[in-house]
């Protein structure tokens, strides 16, 4: 795998997996914080127009971001940049000529690396999305998707133009904990199976994997959402890897014991949350699919996206019948 090493960029600089050939995430290297969100940074106060979200449609963990500006209707606050789907050897870049890839609207990049470096010449880092910057400052705020789903929910909500709170208050505790809980037996899981470098590590992972996607298939029966009876970050999280499985993590990464599409609750569960307004439009199952088939030529060589089911992510889910009832305000276009 590719990365920064003392601002430069190298294509051979660390290994993904641990000596037993299991997949090891590392840690996001920018975690400052913008207006009132623990711990709070005066120098980052919450300002419309000063910030600017880079993106990629096919990655999970920026895809959180996406949802939660939009639901959050801060489309007028904060822009987005959205790099190409296909990810070479020079990391992540800016296609303008691609369908839905856009230019770097800040600075003009031909990388996102450049940011990178932008904003700390000497930066040893992965280079990831998403990335949030402080156009004001020229420096990159926060680059922990996590993070900066909660700024997007919470540091802005005076420019919010829907009334969507993803970490209401009474439910925080328990949304922290379902967070933690899906983190790394499915959101990270589905890399632990799919970057396996070892039978057992592999194993491991999918064992962690279904049994985690089995708890919550039955928790769903008897609630709309994770959390009980009202949308909230959790359900962000849980989406962008439910919205891949069966096109991708089933096949791609080896998560083939059973497609979401054969869940008796997480399916009509996903299909709910896809029809919430606002979340549809994140979805761009092109540079998903473009992403991982072409981009990973250790686990697939031939680079052939494969086809994949053709599921009905807008039919009838009947999950209204349970309490709880998704924000109705109107969604935007991209």
């Amino acid at each position: 795998m590719n990365q920064l090493v003392d601002g430069e960029w190298r294509t051979d600089a660390y290994e993904s997996t641990n000596d037993e050939g299991a997949f090891e995430r590392q840690e996001s290297t920018f975690r400052d914080w913008i207006g009132e969100a623990p711990p709070a940074d005066e120098e980052f106060p919450a300002e419309a127009g000063r910030y600017h979200l880079y993106v990629s449609y096919a990655c999970p963990w920026a895809h959180r971001t996406l949802i939660a500006r939009s639901l959050k209707g801060l489309e007028d606050t904060i822009s987005v940049s959205v790099v190409d789907p296909y990810r070479d050897e020079d990391g992540w870049m800016f296609t303008p000529e691609k369908e839905d890839c856009t230019v770097d609207h800040v600075h003009g990049a031909d990388y996102l690396r450049e940011l990178y470096v932008r904003a700390d010449p000497d930066a040893t880092c992965r280079v990831t999305v998403p990335v949030l910057w402080d156009t004001e400052r020229d420096t990159i705020v926060n680059n922990e998707s996590s993070e900066v789903l909660r700024m997007l929910d919470t540091a802005f909500e005076e420019y919010a133009t829907r009334d969507v709170d993803l970490y209401p208050e009474g439910y925080r505790e328990e949304v922290d904990s379902i967070i933690d809980a899906i983190y790394e037996p499915i959101n990270n899981g589905v890399y632990r199976a799919g970057f396996a470098r070892s039978q057992e590590a592999y194993d491991e992972a999918i064992d962690d994997l279904f049994s985690a996607l089995d708890r919550w298939d039955s928790v769903l029966e008897d609630q709309r959402y994770l959390a009980g009876d009202r949308l909230t970050e959790a359900d962000v999280c849980m989406f962008t890897t439910l919205i891949r499985f069966d096109q991708v993590y089933h096949t791609h990464f080896m998560c083939n014991v059973r497609a979401i599409h054969e869940y008796e609750n997480l399916w009509p569960y996903l299909r709910d949350l896809y029809q919430t307004p606002g979340v549809a439009e994140t979805v761009d199952m092109g540079h998903i699919k473009e992403h991982y088939y072409t981009t990973h030529p250790d686990v697939n060589p031939s680079r052939i996206v494969a086809r994949g089911p053709d599921l009905a992510f807008d039919a009838p889910h009947d999950r209204d019948r349970l309490d709880g009832e998704p924000p109705k305000a109107p969604s935007p276009t991209r």
